[in-house]
């Protein structure tokens, strides 16, 4: 039985051609990029051009752009670094309560240090008050920081007028994009964003490598403390082949274009939702669908049936979905992202589903999975009459 994978949010399968660059790289090219004989210059020439092709991506200098060994390294040197170096001009720092665990994590540490972190409420959909962010803007505030779409529900925050908020403070615009690349439109400059977080799996690249952009005017203590790589600013000998394979996964998905994307997985969320309508099934689409939505996440509450139950019996029938963020699967505790949009009473909390669409997927897998889907949700649902 060959198994469809649905949950792209968690990671993506890697590209043939990102193999292959990587694969060559890893045979004909071992040089380490701070060398100065000819295989240590190789090796450079490598890194300065994905790093090229990265910076044009979100419209960055290539000097901003930093490799780290992910999302999560990203999104703790700039909060961490943000902190620590910049507490003197005050102790506020403002975040969402349905950030990823990279971020909130850092946060509940900092709240440990004495800082005082405001975490802006969402709605129904997931989307703050900017209203609320501007109360939060105070003097003492040093650093923003929201994530560009969320895991869960595929919530597109308002980064420009967020950026337009925070620029007339003093405070930095930190941006958790992991989930945003190559599924939103990012332009650093224009959208006013000191530092934004990527990660190469999320975009059919390598695991354990991803980028921190940081503007050219920051200059952020290091988290990481070693050697003088990456210009002086992240320790450690750069991942050469790893990092050749990222400049390709971000070639492809930029080739394609975002608005490409989603086009084609709101497709197959219509294909979902209309068999599931054809077959009577009671469901809700957590966070709703729109254009503040990003369509390659569709989060399903299937009424009265447990998400447990439910994704037991779509991995024993080969349908891979999660029931939430893939950091916290193996934790017993709800979706604090369904708890910030429907509070600690709503059934949504326990029965429902994240499916996850990326590249690879096809109308016809999707088919199945609704019709599979529909199915299961159905037999459970009529027993529990």
């Amino acid at each position: 039985m060959r198994e469809i994978y649905l949950d792209n949010a968690a990671t993506t399968p890697m590209s043939p051609k990102v193999i292959e660059v990587i694969t060559d790289e890893m045979k004909n090219d071992f040089g380490n990029a701070s060398s100065t004989y000819e295989l240590g210059r190789k090796a450079r020439h490598t890194v300065d051009i994905a790093r090229h092709e990265i910076a044009q991506a979100i419209n960055a200098y290539d000097g901003e752009i930093i490799f780290t060994s992910g999302g999560s390294e990203s999104n703790n040197t700039a909060i961490l670094g943000t902190a620590h170096s910049r507490q003197e001009l005050g102790k506020r720092i403002v975040t969402t309560k349905i950030e990823h665990p990279s971020v909130l994590n850092p946060m509940k540490r900092l709240e440990q240090e004495g800082f005082d972190v405001k975490y802006l409420d969402v709605d129904e959909t997931g989307h703050i008050s900017l209203d609320q962010l501007k109360e939060y803007l105070t003097p003492e505030t040093i650093l923003v920081s929201v994530m560009a779409v969320n895991n869960e529900v595929g919530t597109i925050m308002p980064l420009q007028e967020i950026g337009n908020l925070v620029k007339d403070t003093k405070a930095y615009f930190h941006v958790d994009n992991v989930q945003g690349m190559g599924t939103v439109d990012i332009d650093v400059k224009k959208m006013h964003i000191d530092l934004l977080s990527v990660s190469a799996h999320k975009i059919n690249g390598p695991k354990f490598l991803g980028f921190l952009y940081e503007n050219k005017d920051i200059n952020l203590p290091n988290l990481v403390l070693g050697g003088e790589q990456e210009m002086k600013r992240r320790a450690g000998t750069e991942n050469v082949p790893g990092i050749a394979g990222f400049g390709e996964a971000v070639k492809e998905v930029m080739s394609i274009g975002h608005q490409t994307l989603q086009e084609k997985y709101e497709h197959f969320q219509d294909l979902i939702l209309q068999e599931l309508d054809a077959q009577q099934v009671k469901y809700e689409v957590n966070g709703g669908r729109g254009p503040t939505m990003s369509h390659h996440v569709l989060n399903l509450h299937l009424v009265g049936v447990s998400t447990t139950a439910l994704q037991t019996n779509l991995d024993l029938a080969g349908f891979a979905v999660s029931g939430g963020s893939a950091c916290t699967a193996g934790s017993l505790e709800p979706s604090h992202v369904l708890l910030a949009c429907f509070g600690p009473d709503s059934p949504r909390i326990n029965e429902s589903i994240r499916i996850s669409f990326g590249r690879y997927n096809t109308g016809e897998e999707v088919r199945a999975f609704a019709q599979t889907l529909s199915k299961i949700v159905l037999k459970i649902q009529n027993r529990n009459k």
